[in-house]
């Protein structure tokens, strides 16, 4: 099955305006909070399970100093903690604290809220066909992007999110 350029170009334009208007929602939720949307993107893939941090850059498509950045913050403030990795002692392993668990919980509980309120017009129904929608189109990026990984000599990785 193809999809017509012209609708692609229409998807597209349609993801830009999600983007846009995610990321006004989510500056306007920020005040006051000692998490920006970059660490808190950090707590969420650190929330899935203990990382080696190297995985964690790729997952998040950052490079180390950026991630080692956000990491130094989330360790002074508490919300990670980090080990060696007993399979390889030159790495380590980034996982959540107690905190960070309550954390993240606190914002993700926020960020439901807030669209909850967002979304009063909607029916569950579409809420569900939309979440189930744009989980198939992360997943064919992913799986796309996987392929073009595979089969490419550069270096740099597509991050999964």
């Amino acid at each position: 099955m193809s999809v017509a350029s012209s609708t692609a170009a229409k998807l597209v334009h349609q993801i830009f305006d999600l983007q846009r208007a995610v990321r006004c929602v989510a500056a306007a939720n920020l005040r006051g909070e000692d998490t920006g949307v970059a660490l808190q993107g950090v707590l969420r893939f650190v929330g899935e399970g203990e990382t080696r941090a190297t995985r964690l850059a790729e997952r998040l498509g950052v490079s180390a100093p950026v991630l080692s950045r956000h990491l130094a913050e989330l360790l002074e403030q508490g919300y990670v903690v980090r080990r060696p990795d007993p399979e390889d002692g030159r790495a380590q392993l980034i996982a959540l604290s107690p905190a960070g668990v309550e954390k993240l919980r606190s914002i993700e509980a926020q960020r439901a809220a807030t669209l909850q309120a967002f979304l009063q017009d909607w029916s569950e129904d579409d809420v569900e066909e939309t979440a189930r929608t744009l989980k198939k189109l992360a997943e064919s990026l992913r799986s796309s992007a996987r392929a073009k990984t595979a089969g490419s000599t550069d270096t740099t990785t597509f991050v999964e999110e």
